[in-house]
This record gives structure tokens, C-alpha cells and sequence, in this order.
């Protein structure tokens, strides 16, 4: 929604006020002020953000409240500051060029022109140039997953000390899996039966050791 009424930019400085009384037009007065030392400055992502607060980010804007463009000019403002040079309103003006306005309007009235919208203006210079974009993250590392513990996944591994053999009908290989070998068995109950009928040598259903006898029912 826009916001009326926020910018002191809308009227003119005191200089420009005595310039106005004494009969110079608005386009002669911008003369002196754009002649004056260095403006100070803002970046262009900071003025975005102005014009996002003052008109929803419409460079273009005329909704006929008397307040024009992206940064919300008022016609005497604009044409104090030397705007009409360029168009007649602002909002008839590209966003280049209400930028430069702006950044004279802010060396003449400080941030205050822009009392609720310009409290993020710096004094970087503007340059005309998109503002480079953030760098990326860094991808955070994966946590590892749990191993899911209804699925035997260790494959048989030599053990580093003797193993009970058993003597089942099936003989474990290098590897093998309970899972494994249930599917290639055909064996009922799948490897949660395996692992139940060999737990006298089986001790953990991920861990099996080439060698063993395994029952197979």
C-alpha cells in the first residue's frame, strides 16, 4: 500500500524557497546545488529499498496524490532539484534518473527527506550498477543417517576372533546378508525368521561371518 505524507523531500530546502521568492524558476535553482561538492550517496540496492517502502517499488507511479515515481517526489521538489531537466514529473523520469535526483535531495536534506523510508540510506556511492549478488552458503554437511535397523545391511566380514559355526543348512559367503540370502532362498518370514532360528551364533542381525551354517527354517 502506498504510504502518503512520509518525505520531507516534498518541499524544498530553505535555499530553494528564498531562490523561489526571488522569481528563478525550479530548473535554474537545481544549477547551484548540482554544482556543490560531493553528494552524499547511497547504493542502489538502498534506494530499491526507499522505492519499495514509498511506492511498492513503481518507479513510475502516479496515483495522483500529488507524489510522484519510485522515491515519491513532489512536483516542487523535483523541479527545485533540477528533475525537470529530465521529465516533467518523476514518475515520467527513468530510475536512473530519480536516483540522481535523490541523491541531491539527500545532500540537501540528509536522510529526514525520506523521514520513515530513508533510515537505511548510507553514504556509499552510487554508481549505477546492480548490487552484486550475496554469496552462496556453503552447504551444510548431511547428518549420516541411522541405519535402519528392520533391514540388516552389513554385509559378512571375517571376524577377528572365532565365531560360533553352527549347523544350519545354509553356508554363509563373503557378502552375504540376512536379507540377502532370505530373498535368495525363498525363505519364509524373510530375514527377521533367519535371524530369530540362528540366534545362537547370530548375535546381531547386521553382522554374520562367512563360514557359519545358517538354518534356513
Amino acid at each position: 500500500m502506498l504510504l502518503s505524507g512520509k518525505g520531507k523531500h516534498r518541499r524544498p530546502s530553505k535555499a530553494t524557497r528564498i531562490a523561489t521568492l526571488a522569481g528563478v524558476t525550479g530548473a535554474a535553482i537545481a544549477a547551484p546545488l548540482m554544482a556543490s561538492g560531493t553528494a552524499s550517496a547511497a547504493t542502489a540496492s538502498e534506494w530499491d529499498a526507499v522505492a519499495q517502502c514509498e511506492s511498492g517499488g513503481n518507479w513510475s507511479i502516479n496515483t495522483g496524490n500529488g507524489y510522484y515515481g519510485g522515491l515519491q517526489f513532489s512536483a516542487s521538489t523535483w523541479a527545485a532539484y533540477g528533475g525537470t531537466a529530465y521529465a516533467q514529473t518523476a514518475a515520467q523520469a527513468s530510475k536512473a534518473q530519480q536516483i540522481e535526483i535523490a541523491e541531491k535531495v539527500l545532500d540537501g536534506q540528509g536522510k529526514g527527506a525520506w523521514p520513515h523510508c530513508g533510515v537505511g540510506l548510507s553514504d556509499a556511492a552510487y554508481n549505477g550498477a546492480a548490487p552484486a549478488a550475496p554469496k552462496a552458503a556453503e552447504p551444510k554437511a548431511k547428518a549420516p543417517a541411522p541405519k535402519r535397523a528392520e533391514v540388516p545391511t552389513t554385509r559378512s566380514e571375517r571376524p577377528a576372533a572365532p565365531v560360533k559355526k553352527g549347523d544350519g543348512e545354509y553356508t554363509v559367503k563373503a557378502g552375504d546378508t540376512l536379507s540377502k540370502i532370505a530373498e535368495a532362498e525363498k525363505a519364509k518370514g524373510g530375514w527377521q525368521k533367519l535371524f530369530e532360528l540362528n540366534k545362537d551364533i547370530v548375535e546381531d542381525a547386521n553382522v554374520i561371518h562367512p563360514g557359519q551354517k545358517l538354518h534356513l527354517s
